[in-house]
């Protein structure tokens, strides 16, 4: 098989591209980023041909869907992982590469005849829903209005569902995990949703925890995403899939996880107001409707996936979020820019950094 995958070089892209390294299915691996590498990258970079677009670049659709209609003609199958979370403040930018990119992607795939699209969405296009009831796929996908990132997601949503129709010789399959870790992207985390205040370093020894009333998290590792993906490629399935490690995550089970000695339960207003503030004086990265969506988001039933894609996850929730912490707190990364880690690696000769390969997204 050939595959493309756009938006290879994050922290999904990564993990798939570590997982299709040893894959005798596939034979022929693209990435597709906005920077590519300038010279032969490393593991697990290196089993690509890299090509580089911009799906957000302003202008007119056409120069850009007809650069990608280029990249993935032949292709038997896109696996759309692209999607900007930063600069937040800038709505227009995030709206232009994860709306109008996928727009793109979705011209492109139809003009090159592709028979297969998989595409990355998540729990946060998902329609609000309390308590700890797991929620098959089949609950509403309208979003959260107060978050930028719930709206477009659930906009492509909207966007998918018009295409199964208008395209019915286009396997379309979704994917809609859970906050996805693993501990290379463990920079990243810390850069897009904490900002240059959060102690890194510290994460592992908090002595207390303030908490939102009525928070729970449901996560899973990176690697058991790549393997969902992998298999809706090899299975060419259409339709959406939740994905998500065992266990939900309370206060209780994250405090000694960070090393919490005791929890202090906060209102959810009052933990509202303060990253509201934050995000207005841009001391955090991110506004409140992350976390309206975090109390929003419901928990995902995974039947679907096991039954459908023989999937299983490889590690639960816990061990998820301790590997995440760890790498956070280390400043965890690796050779592409997006996952960048704190300290560049020394050449081990001459003590000076290594060169960034020019993987970007």
């Amino acid at each position: 098989m050939r595959v493309v995958i756009v938006g290879a070089s994050g922290n999904v892209g990564t993990a798939l591209l570590r997982r299709l390294a040893t894959d005798a299915t596939v034979t022929s691996v693209v990435g597709v980023a906005r920077r590519v590498p300038d010279r032969v990258p490393p593991a697990p970079y290196d089993i690509a041909s890299w090509q580089g677009v911009d799906l957000g670049a302003s202008g007119p659709d056409e120069p850009v869907v007809h650069r990608l209609t280029e990249v993935v003609t032949g292709a038997d199958a896109v696996v759309h992982l692209a999607w900007a979370i930063q600069p937040s403040h800038d709505r227009a930018r995030l709206r232009a590469t994860n709306v109008v990119g996928t727009r793109r992607v979705l011209e492109a795939v139809r003009r090159a005849g592709v028979p297969q699209l998989v595409v990355a969405s998540s729990v946060g296009a998902y329609s609000p829903a309390e308590g700890d009831q797991p929620r098959t796929e089949d609950w509403p996908t309208d979003g959260v209005r107060s978050s930028s990132y719930s709206v477009d997601k659930a906009a492509v949503e909207r966007m998918l569902d018009e295409a199964v129709q208008r395209l019915p010789s286009l396997a379309i399959a979704r994917l809609r995990p859970a906050l996805i870790f693993q501990r290379a992207s463990g920079r990243e985390i810390g850069r897009y949703f904490f900002g240059p205040f959060l102690p890194e370093r510290a994460l592992g020894h908090v002595p207390v925890l303030p908490w939102p009333a009525g928070l729970r998290l449901q996560v899973v590792h990176a690697d058991d995403v790549a393997a969902a993906y992998r298999e809706a490629v090899v299975r060419r399935v259409s339709g959406p899939f939740n994905v998500a490690a065992p266990g939900v995550l309370h206060a209780e089970d994250v405090a000694p996880l960070v090393g919490a000695d005791r929890v202090v339960e906060v209102s959810r207003a009052a933990a509202r107001a303060a990253v509201a503030a934050g995000w207005h004086l841009r001391l955090v990265p991110v506004g409140p409707g992350w976390l309206d969506m975090a109390f929003a988001a419901p928990v995902l039933d995974t039947g679907r996936a096991r039954r459908e894609l023989g999937w299983q996850a490889g590690r639960d929730a816990a061990t998820t979020l301790a590997e995440a912490v760890r790498g956070i707190s280390d400043g965890a990364g690796t050779a592409s820019p997006p996952l960048r880690p704190r300290h560049v690696p020394r050449h081990p000769a001459r003590g000076r950094p290594v060169p960034e390969t020019g993987i970007g997204r």
